[in-house]
């Protein structure tokens, strides 16, 4: 299991890293906008500073996670990058979600693998 918490977490972190320093400097080419609504919501997030957001939580997410120095707070900040990753696939682009999922299954992973520094999110009155 070790191995396997391993290989996830430089996967993970990796993927993060290296698609989070795309959007602050694009060096792979972009795709074109897919059609419809999903369209529509790509070049409103890109349009605006929004998308440097989201790429600093995937830049540094994924540097905490792949150091190990602090994976816990990584995979916090990964956590809503990859809703809402999961949430644009599943409601408007449904084609292009095996990344995304892949991505979860790993995220999960990690979050099975430190699930006890996760336990007081979980307690119902503090």
């Amino acid at each position: 299991m070790k191995i396997v918490v391993v290989i996830a977490r430089i996967l993970l972190g990796l993927t993060f890293a290296f698609f989070g320093a795309n959007v602050f400097h694009p060096f792979l080419p972009s795709p074109p906008p897919p059609p419809g609504l999903a369209g529509q919501f790509a070049g409103v997030l890109f349009g605006t500073p929004y998308h440097y957001l989201v790429g600093a939580a995937q830049v540094i997410g994924g540097l905490l996670v792949l150091s190990n120095l602090y994976p816990v707070l990584g995979l916090t900040f990964l956590g809503p990058v990859l809703v809402n990753i999961l949430a644009f696939h599943l409601f408007m682009d449904p084609k292009g979600i095996v990344p995304g999922l892949v991505a979860t299954l790993l995220w999960f992973i990690l979050f099975f693998r430190y699930r006890q520094h996760f336990a007081g999110l979980f307690v119902q009155k503090p």
